[in-house]
């Protein structure tokens, strides 16, 4: 007979840390979020399907938990707390292999730590159904959320717009947006120059959508371009299926960069356009941990 109060208080996100481990030995020691994200995958043949699904947020459900995941192991110290984008293992990391009941011992030993420490009277329930509705602050400014929905909530014209704006901050010259309904399937045009002696004409297209960009919507664009641009770039709000970030990268077809909801928000916060920096400092729970126990 199943225990459902033992299983209730199992967060979904803890069959991630061993895996998580493993990814990162395999990389290395060391790798970008979506580098662990895709050796995961790899890894444990996770289906395209359960890749794509998206939570109501937005966020790609998978991506979140590996990434609630990672921000475990942190705390337990099996990985070093960078903020520069890189997940690393440390030393103690390294020789750690995690079996999922040692998993689901790290999880129930810090989700008591913060309740201690924030005397939160809350179930582990509660606090189990929060996290998985949630990004962890360490992966994802907790401005992402925000920032995401007021882009969806920008007319279209205006998210192409101020696409026009994002890809001049980030160097493009002589950016335009299309006429409205005329545009065959192309939002705008600029240029981007490689270096003094090169330089290339791109097209966009803007999807201001929660939703996911298909194959055939990535076809349907590269074929837009055809005699117009020898490169396109695609921005959403959404998310792109993995059948699109395949055919965007197809070997002897022109190469379409993509742009989803997480890196668009990145792109606004290293411009900083739209947005205002400030500086948070964060408890090093595991620093405080031995004097808890006294």
């Amino acid at each position: 007979m199943i225990d459902k109060r033992k299983k209730s208080t199992q967060a979904e996100f803890t069959k991630w840390f061993g895996p998580l481990l493993n990814a990162l030995r395999e990389l290395g020691g060391s790798g970008r979020p979506k580098e662990v994200v895709e050796e995961i995958a790899k890894a444990e043949k996770i289906k395209d399907s359960q890749r794509e699904e998206v939570m109501k947020s937005g966020i790609l459900r998978f991506d979140n938990q590996v990434a609630w995941a990672r921000q475990y192991l942190v705390w337990e110290g099996l990985l070093d707390n960078s903020k520069k984008g890189v997940w690393t293992l440390s030393s103690k990391g390294q020789e750690t292999f995690l079996t999922q009941d040692d998993a689901r011992t790290i999880f129930l030993k810090w989700v008591e730590i913060h309740q201690k420490a924030k005397k939160d009277k809350s179930s582990k329930d509660k606090i189990v159904q929060t996290q998985e509705q949630e990004e962890p602050e360490e992966l994802d400014n907790e401005i992402t959320p925000t920032l995401l929905e007021v882009l969806q909530s920008v007319s279209p014209i205006g998210f192409e717009h101020v696409c026009k704006r994002l890809l001049r901050e980030h160097g493009f010259e002589n950016v335009h947006v299309t006429q409205a309904s005329h545009d065959g399937g192309i939002d705008g045009y600029g240029t981007l120059e490689l270096n003094p002696f090169v330089s290339m004409k791109v097209l966009f297209q803007c999807k201001r959508y929660k939703g996911t960009v298909s194959r055939a919507q990535i076809g349907d664009f590269r074929n837009a371009m055809i005699g117009r641009a020898d490169k396109g770039i695609i921005l959403t709000t959404g998310t792109f299926s993995e059948d699109a970030k395949r055919e965007a990268s197809r070997d002897g077809a022109p190469p379409i960069g993509l742009i989803d909801g997480k890196k668009l928000v990145e792109l606004f916060e290293k411009a900083e356009l739209g947005v205002k920096p400030k500086i948070v400092y964060e408890v090093d729970y595991n620093f405080f941990e031995t004097y808890m126990k006294k």
